[in-house]
């Protein structure tokens, strides 16, 4: 197999200047906001008290108006309102498949547009959020990574996504009604497995996971929040040390030849690379295993040998391995593998002791599922024969 598809190249997130006006405080760290409201106006001996207050107006009980947060005065709201803003990125379109899943496409600042997908199941409600417009990995089998990067998002408009899917589902307390939960969360996990390789645009998806998980807020746990990587592997203990949520790895392939070809990033840090930065994550984070998710793609990666070196090649890491069929789009140089196949393979894993659930495929009606995502204004109608010139699979 050839494997023309470029290495790609780190990628940086360049200091953009804001436009004039108020600062928007979502996505702003808790030193970040209490910087901010000292240097607005606000007494130092009072910003601590300041920054909870405030924190847990936007984060907590999704408070848009400075004039709602009523245990404040109305001088010092009038002095918030005059140097802040509260605002989310803009839902362009909302479609429902015919499962339930709820695609949102995003607009943020600059024009750009991304997407994001809830997932509800029976026992959760799951929101796949992205990192990045567009993707600089180039995987042959992703619709997203036909789609050039544009830029990383900022912690702002990563968190941004949590709070208006939270908006949609009308999941936001009424303020009196205290702050337990009552039932179970409909948004109650987040995955980091939207457009972009979080991992590249490392500091603010951490600082956006920290304010997800900050108890005074949003509150979820680090172990409902799954970030998904194909592999750069300096960042690895990083995400370890700085997030502590759970990994999942994009790891497609049983050989470099294959991997190299499926997820180009392989040609910088190979398997035998990276399987050496997951056998140290669940003890630097304390996670309970990893996930390797495995995209299921006919006579390519998906046989019984594949199965066999896939369960040799992570021996010794807690693990699980998700199966994923794949799931077709306009152009795919792919298809799906036969179910009796994808099942032959899984009872291999289930075998050598890991579970091998086959990720039943969600959205696909409104091109939702695990590889689909591509923003529609930045969509290109390429032929077949174009994006398998691009990923190198001609």
């Amino acid at each position: 197999m050839s494997a023309k598809a470029p290495i790609t190249q780190d990628v940086l997130t360049i200091p953009r200047k804001l436009p004039e006006g108020p600062v928007n405080l979502v996505g702003l760290t808790r030193a970040a906001l209490r910087e901010a409201l000292i240097a607005a106006g606000t007494p130092e001996k009072q910003a601590k008290m300041r920054t909870g207050q405030i924190w847990q107006w936007i984060y907590h009980w999704g408070v848009r108006d400075f004039a709602e947060m009523t245990n404040l005065s109305k001088a010092y709201r009038a002095l918030l309102a005059e140097h802040f803003v509260i605002a989310l990125p803009e839902v362009v379109s909302r479609q429902v498949s015919a499962d339930g899943t709820r695609k949102y496409l995003v607009r943020i600042a600059g024009g750009h547009e991304v997407e994001v997908v809830y997932i509800p199941e029976t026992d959760r409600g799951t929101l796949c959020i992205s990192s990045q417009v567009g993707c600089t990995l180039t995987c042959s089998f992703c619709h997203t990574g036909t789609q050039k990067l544009v830029r990383n998002l900022t912690a702002g408009e990563i968190v941004g996504q949590i709070m208006l899917a939270r908006d949609d589902l009308g999941e936001w307390p009424e303020p009196g009604t205290g702050t337990g939960e009552s039932g179970p969360r409909l948004l109650s996990n987040i995955v980091l497995m939207g457009m972009g390789e979080p991992l590249y645009n490392f500091d603010n998806v951490r600082d956006a996971m920290k304010i997800a998980m900050d108890g005074e807020g949003i509150a979820l746990s680090r172990r409902r929040i799954t970030l998904s990587t194909s592999g750069v592997v300096p960042e690895i203990a990083k995400t370890a040390e700085e997030i502590g949520c759970l990994l999942a790895v994009s790891f497609h392939a049983t050989t470099d030849e294959v991997r190299d070809k499926l997820v180009p990033i392989n040609k910088r840090w190979n398997i035998e690379t990276l399987l050496g930065a997951l056998r140290e994550y669940p003890k630097l984070s304390n996670s309970e295993r990893i996930t390797f998710e495995y995209v299921m793609l006919k006579d390519v990666n998906d046989s019984d040998a594949d199965a066999r070196r896939l369960v040799k090649l992570i021996q010794g890491i807690p693990a699980k391995i998700n199966l994923i069929p794949f799931n077709e789009w306009p152009g795919a140089p792919y298809q799906r593998s036969d179910w009796s196949r994808i099942e032959a393979f899984a009872d291999i894993v289930y075998k050598a002791g890991y579970a091998s659930p086959i990720r039943t495929p969600r959205g696909e009606d409104i091109m939702a599922a695990c590889g689909q995502l591509k923003s529609a204004t930045e969509r290109a109608r390429k032929s077949r024969a174009q994006i398998a010139a691009e990923t190198g699979t001609s």
